[in-house]
Order: structure tokens, then sequence, then C-alpha cells
């Protein structure tokens, strides 16, 4: 897969659970993490929603981007997302937070294939600075 088409489906799945996740989280978390939603529980799941769905806006501004420190910087930084969420799903579940396998499973799956991903083409991108990059750190 091209990094292109994987940034571009990373980005559509943020977004997408993002806008959902924002407009409407009481239903997100009762039928798809199987968890009793409150008022509080709401407030969080639009947070998280806003964040997915900026965090997606990014991933797609950025699909067509050259090898950069700050491209390089960007893919850093979902990695840590994508292994930083990891945990969360699964300690929610043997918690009792969550009640189903589905509330966990396939959300765990996704953000360690995404991972993967991230951690992959990281390993492919340039290490070589553009030519401004390197005068500006130069003359500094």
């Amino acid at each position: 897969m091209h990094r292109r088409t994987f940034l571009t489906i990373v980005a559509i799945s943020a977004s997408s659970i993002g806008v959902v996740t924002l407009l409407i989280p009481g239903p997100f978390l009762e039928q798809v993490k199987a968890a009793l939603p409150s008022e509080t529980a709401n407030v969080m799941a639009r947070t998280v929603g806003i964040l997915l769905l900026t965090i997606g806006v990014l991933d797609f501004m950025v699909r067509d981007h050259e090898d950069s420190p700050t491209l390089r910087a960007i893919f850093i930084a979902n990695l840590f997302l994508q292994i930083g969420i990891i945990p969360i799903d699964p300690l929610a579940y043997f918690s009792g937070v969550y009640t189903t396998l589905g509330a966990f499973i396939p959300n765990t799956l996704l953000h360690l294939a995404l991972a993967g991903g991230f951690a992959y083409y990281l390993t492919r991108m340039s290490r070589q600075r553009n030519s401004s990059h390197d005068r500006a750190k130069s003359s500094s």
C-alpha cells in the first residue's frame, strides 16, 4: 500500500469516528462501546471526537507531502497516539467499564495495525533534510 493511500484511510477513519463521537456521543458509547453514557462521559467522548477529527484533517492534508522533518514529526506523533490508545480499551473491558469483547477487540486491532503502519512508513522515510531547513539550522 502506498503511503498516500495509508494516510487517506487513516484520515477517513479518524474523521468519521470523530464526527460520530462529537455529534452523537451517547449512542456511540451505548452501541459501539457497550458502555453507559453520562453527561461526563458524553463530554469526554465529544473531546475525543474533536481530537480525532483534527488528526484526521491533519493526516489528510499531509498525505501528498514529500519526506521532511515536519512529516516525520507528524508520523511520530501519530505513532505515539496509536501506541498510547492501545491499552485503554482492554483496560476498560477488564475493569468492567466495557461489557463486551466487541467493545474493545476491533478498536485494539485497528490501533495495533495503525501503529504498525506508522512505524513501517517511518522506517522508509528519508532522513535527508531539505536545504532550507539545513541553512536555517546552521545559522542559529
